[in-house]
């Protein structure tokens, strides 16, 4: 019987004469910590000594040009809690992370369903529904910019069917402008939280639907019974892309409506913009910028926390 090259005798098949050898185990050391500290130099130059400066000039008078300017406390804070316009950007930036947030996945996971059926066209329909997430932002914003004025293509082909009354000034409205810049997002970004969600899917076994088949379970009850607490770290994963994405939005409202009209669709993302770079306030927008890194640091956190609670509790 021939022997592999590390395999040894059996002890009843060995000579008497013949010792067994002993096997030398080498310990495994931990590569040195100094072998990171390229990278994090790297990144307290590159991350941490600029934020920290930022922070700093928040509770300072700087207009982004003078080499001088004074300390002036926590004058921005009290400045930001008196100011309408950034109370108002602070809500609308809430009220479009929820939005999207909820509208997204909703869509998504009903599209994921859709194509991880049995239907022949399902790879195609996987490919285009994706296809609008590869697409630049700004480029997508334009688009739907000009497709939504007054005579873009969304109000030509109302009147086309004859459904004149439909026809709005989509973006110019302060009703609908917010909600419309919602649509747009979704449209894009439903397919990359189909990805998710498909990837998903297809993990669960079969086996588990084919035995909660058997046992009299509906499709909807296999759903919510079998397949959605499987789903628990894609929709995490979907949920917190989409929140952090909502709270910090900024290139497609801007492309969109600038902020408009007047403040309706103002984002906390536009308005540090507007006030570094159109008023000059650099000391208050910086301000504004921390509260949105706490608002999506808050969110972010309290978000995971409590969905690996209830990822925990579905595995």
């Amino acid at each position: 019987m021939a022997l592999a090259p590390n395999e040894q005798l059996p002890d009843h098949d060995r000579p008497p004469d013949v010792e067994p050898v002993p096997r030398v185990r080498r310990a495994r050391s931990a590569p040195p910590w100094w072998f990171a500290l390229p990278a994090l130099l790297l990144f307290a130059f590159v991350v941490l000594v600029p934020s920290v400066r930022g922070v700093y000039y928040a509770f300072t008078d700087w207009d982004g040009l003078a080499p001088h300017f004074s300390f002036v406390g926590v004058a921005n804070f009290s400045d930001m809690l008196r100011d309408p316009d950034a109370m108002q950007a602070i809500g609308h930036t809430l009220l479009i992370a929820v939005s999207i947030t909820v509208v997204q996945n909703a869509l998504g996971l009903l599209l994921a369903l859709g194509v991880n059926s049995a239907i022949k066209s399902r790879n195609v329909l996987r490919v285009l529904l994706f296809a609008p997430a590869v697409i630049t932002p700004i480029v997508t914003a334009y688009l739907w910019r000009n497709l939504l004025g007054p005579d873009g293509a969304v109000n030509g082909l109302l009147g086309a069917v004859g459904l004149d009354g439909l026809r709005q000034d989509w973006l110019g409205s302060p009703r609908l402008a917010l909600w419309a810049v919602v649509g747009v997002i979704v449209w894009q970004f439903a397919g990359y939280s189909m990805v998710i969600f498909l990837a998903g899917l297809q993990s669960v076994p079969k086996e588990v639907h084919e035995a909660a088949a058997i046992d009299g379970a509906g499709p909807v009850r296999r759903f919510w019974s079998v397949t959605r607490p499987l789903l628990a770290p894609a929709l995490t994963i979907n949920l917190m892309l989409s929140i952090i994405g909502g709270i910090k939005l900024f290139d497609q409202v801007y492309a969109l409506t600038g902020g408009g009209p007047g403040h309706a669709t103002d984002t906390l993302s536009t308005l540090i913009y507007k006030d570094a770079f159109t008023l000059g306030e650099f000391g208050y927008s910086i301000a504004l910028a921390v509260v949105l890194t706490i608002i999506v640091a808050l969110a972010s956190t309290s978000q995971y926390l409590v969905l690996s609670r209830n990822e925990r509790a579905a595995s």
